[in-house]
């Protein structure tokens, strides 16, 4: 995972320097206390055999106080600070796994930046992290901590236990598109926005009602064919891979408190007809192209002695279709409905959940602050990004 930063706590005047610093400790404290759970994150990537030495050396702690500016200034400029701080963020892991920031406003809000290695950790995982945190902060404030309290995350590290020794598949490398030259903006659609879109885009033939996150895959992915179109010449097939959770689809199931890094892809084909100029698809074939691809994979299960080498499988069939060169990939991960607004260190819960840019090509899909819209943060070469952005349906249906 890339940075993800909170933004905590509205202004308050009556925040004075020593809350700021009871703030600091408190959250200090608490994710020492949180590390001892999640062991693995204060260990050491060892890459010279590609394995995670968990010797309690910590993670990479940073405290920044920001002055001459208040949450709420930010929030209100928050794309601006997008296009200022995201390649700040960047850069290439060092042996720690986990990196946290606090940023510290003079008016008491509190932005947190973590990053965890994605080799350890999934989305899901640092859903379950950041819960226990939040939790522990609280519980520590309020009575200290007692480990059998029924608000901790005690998570479980036996995905190796997916691992079979004989007959996997080889591991090809990452099937995705790394660019120097690639820009992040964040699009929003709002609930409203969402709703227009199902409405045009709706088909008497669909068996349900599409998702919000269904309804946008296909709108930013016409939108990038059409960017493909421009550059070729001819509209080329496409591939659209979306990054899924793979514990809900294994029998018998996992502890709910898995954590790891266990994700598989569901992959939808558009495939041109064989002319040199055709005209973009409907929105609407390609939404119900995306539904059946993701109502299959709900309704496809694996044995746990199966689910890594499906997921290998997975991989490696995107891998080559990058490899080859012939067909568009574009990658998506939605972390819509994972429960980060919902983390709360003892002053209130997240106004805001966000990223930052990304070193690949792909679109990330979060919720937005009420829970209706989703912010679509889209990486892309910095050539190819205001054609995209200039799309009918992008300035339609999206505030940038």
């Amino acid at each position: 995972m890339e940075w993800l930063p909170f933004s905590t706590t509205p202004d308050s005047s009556s925040t004075g320097t020593d809350e700021i610093e009871r703030r600091i400790n408190r959250l200090e404290t608490s994710l020492s206390e949180t590390l001892i759970r999640f062991y693995p994150l204060a260990g050491r990537y060892i890459k010279d055999g590609n394995w995670v030495d968990c010797n309690d050396e910590g993670v990479e702690f940073f405290v920044a106080k920001v002055k001459g500016c208040r949450l709420s200034e930010f929030l209100s400029r928050r794309d601006e600070m997008i296009d200022q701080l995201s390649h700040l963020a960047g850069g290439r892991f060092t042996s720690s796994i986990t990196s946290v920031q606090m940023n510290m406003f003079e008016c008491g809000g509190v932005v947190i930046g973590v990053r965890v290695a994605h080799r350890l950790f999934d989305a899901f995982s640092a859903a379950n992290f950041l819960t226990s945190w939040a939790s522990t902060a609280i519980i520590s404030r309020q009575a200290g901590i007692d480990d059998d309290h029924e608000a901790l995350v005690w998570p479980t590290f036996g995905l190796t236990s997916l691992l079979q020794a004989n007959d996997l598949p080889e591991m090809k490398p990452t099937p995705v598109i790394e660019n120097d030259n690639g820009v992040t903006k964040r699009i929003v659609f709002d609930g409203a926005k969402i709703s227009a879109l199902r409405a045009i885009s709706h088909d008497p033939s669909f068996p349900r009602q599409p998702s919000r996150v269904e309804v946008v895959t296909a709108l930013i992915w016409r939108a990038r064919m059409g960017v493909s179109r421009a550059k070729h010449g001819r509209l080329r097939t496409s591939l659209a891979a979306h990054n899924i959770n793979l514990r809900p689809r294994i029998v018998p199931p996992l502890p709910p408190s898995s954590c790891g890094n266990l994700q598989s892809r569901v992959t939808t084909r558009f495939v041109a007809a064989d002319r040199e100029v055709e005209e973009l698809p409907e929105l609407k074939d390609l939404l119900g192209l995306l539904m059946d691809s993701f109502t299959k994979s709900k309704e496809t299960f694996v044995t746990r002695e199966d689910a890594f080498p499906t997921l290998l499988q997975k991989r490696n069939e995107i891998h080559e279709v990058v490899e080859k060169g012939e067909v568009d990939v574009y990658m998506f991960t939605s972390w819509c409905r994972f429960p980060f607004y919902e983390v709360d260190f003892g002053w209130g819960k997240a106004v805001w959940v966000s990223k930052t840019h990304s070193a690949f090509e792909a679109a990330t899909l979060l919720d937005t602050e009420d829970g209706d819209g989703i912010e679509a943060w889209v990486t892309f070469d910095k050539q190819d990004m205001p054609l995209f952005l200039q799309d009918r349906d992008i300035l339609a249906f999206t505030s940038q």
